[in-house]
């Protein structure tokens, strides 16, 4: 299936590693010119390397800190000055402190907010401007499903993934008369190096082994196993692309039906 993606511009936050490292690559390898973003530089470039290598595509390292808006105007900026567009943007970057309400400090709820909720806005608000200008485009926004099934163990998670889905609900009326197409896709557990810190907190916070919290994370899921990054991103490529051309302010939800209550 041709997706119509073949020389579209794409900007992937988060792009070094885990669901944005597959996004980009399937991006790149259907003929997409992908410009990829995160905080540290050699690694960003290692990766843009790889994916270059492996897919034969453009694939382009450019490397800010989404809690600062001036890095975030610099990474649109540097990605229109090279690709002269962007026509896609895939929001992936970002991570929430997990833990239980009492032993949450102020800065655990607001390092959530700023890199989690207010990235995805800061980058919305960067790329929009010019997608108007260019007569519509496509956003993607990876979330996370804690914004639809939250649990008490996940608390800032769950604050900045339900307002990242607002938002996206929001803009999605907003721009989609100007053929701006919005979406959101809330993966639950899934095999990148972030997991494992994850599995570990929710170790942690149960008392119980790491171990223990793998098998009851996996029993959560009727799947019986973690997504795949790919899995995750075979999803995106494809709300970003010209065949859903009439999906604006949809929530996908890609968990394999997890049910959150198992993991008590």
């Amino acid at each position: 299936m041709d997706l119509g993606l073949k020389g579209k511009v794409a900007l992937v936050t988060g792009g070094s590693k885990g669901i944005g490292k597959a996004v980009a690559r399937g991006l790149a390898e259907e003929g997409a010119r992908v410009a990829i973003c995160a905080r540290t530089q050699r690694e960003l470039e290692a990766t843009a390397a790889e994916l270059g290598k492996v897919t034969g595509g453009e694939v382009f390292a450019v490397a800010g800190d989404l809690t600062r808006e001036a890095d975030v105007k610099k990474i649109v900026d540097t990605t229109v000055g090279r690709f002269h567009r962007i026509d896609i943007l895939v929001n992936n970057a970002g991570a929430a402190p997990g833990g239980l309400l009492l032993d949450l400090t102020e800065e655990d709820w607001q390092t959530a907010l700023q890199l989690k909720f207010m990235g995805y806005v800061r980058c919305m608000k960067a790329v929009i401007p010019h997608m108007l200008k260019q007569g519509g485009g496509r956003i993607v926004n990876i979330i996370g499903n804690d914004g639809v099934k939250p649990i008490g163990i996940e608390l800032t998670p769950s604050a900045a993934n339900a307002a990242d889905l607002a938002v996206t609900l929001a803009l999605a009326e907003q721009y989609g008369k100007q053929n701006i197409c919005i979406n959101a896709i809330n993966p639950g557990p899934v095999a990148t190096e972030r997991w494992d810190f994850l599995i570990g907190g929710i170790a942690k916070v149960r008392k119980i082994s790491v171990d223990e919290a793998q098998k009851r994370a996996e029993r959560s899921i009727p799947l019986g196993r973690i997504c795949t990054p790919e899995e995750v991103a075979n999803v995106a490529i494809f709300v970003a692309s010209d065949r859903a051309s009439f999906m604006n302010g949809a929530l996908i939800t890609v968990d394999g039906g997890q049910r959150k209550a198992l993991l008590d």
